[in-house]
C-alpha cells in the first residue's frame, strides 16, 4: 500500500465517496416529534384553535377561612399560620379545579413548581 501524502492522497472507495456526497446533499433530519404533538396534529383544525386559548394558572400554597375581624386586624409583619406543612405538595389549579400537584423549585432568581403528579 502506498503512503498517503498531500501529493498522493489515500484512495477512497467509490461507494464510500458516493455515500458521503449523498449524505451532504440530504436534507437535515427532521426534529423528533413527541407523541402528544402527533396526537394534536390529528385533531380537526377548528379544535386545534381551542388549544391556543390562554387560561389563568395559579398555585395554591394553602388556604383557610378567617373572620372579617381577623382579616381587618392583619397588617405589615402579621403572620398567617396554616395547617399545611412545608413539605406537603402544592396544588396547581386552572380556574377552581386542581390539575396537578408539585413542589417549589428555584429557577435562577425566580421560583417555579415541579409537577410531581396529575390529579384526575
Amino acid at each position: 500500500m502506498a503512503e498517503s501524502t498531500p501529493e498522493n492522497p489515500p484512495e477512497v472507495p467509490a461507494d464510500a465517496m458516493a455515500t458521503a456526497v449523498a449524505a451532504a446533499d440530504a436534507p437535515p433530519p427532521a426534529p423528533e416529534v413527541s407523541q402528544l404533538e402527533l396526537e394534536l396534529r390529528s385533531l380537526p383544525t377548528y379544535s386545534r384553535g381551542l388549544l391556543q386559548i390562554r387560561v389563568p394558572v395559579h398555585v395554591k400554597l394553602a388556604s383557610q377561612r378567617k373572620s372579617v375581624k381577623e382579616i381587618i386586624e392583619l397588617g405589615p409583619g402579621s403572620i398567617v399560620k396554616f395547617e399545611k406543612t412545608y413539605d406537603e405538595p402544592l396544588e396547581v389549579c386552572v380556574g377552581d379545579r386542581t390539575i396537578a400537584e408539585g413542589e417549589v423549585v428555584k429557577v435562577g432568581d425566580k421560583f417555579g413548581v415541579r409537577i410531581n403528579g396529575l390529579v384526575k
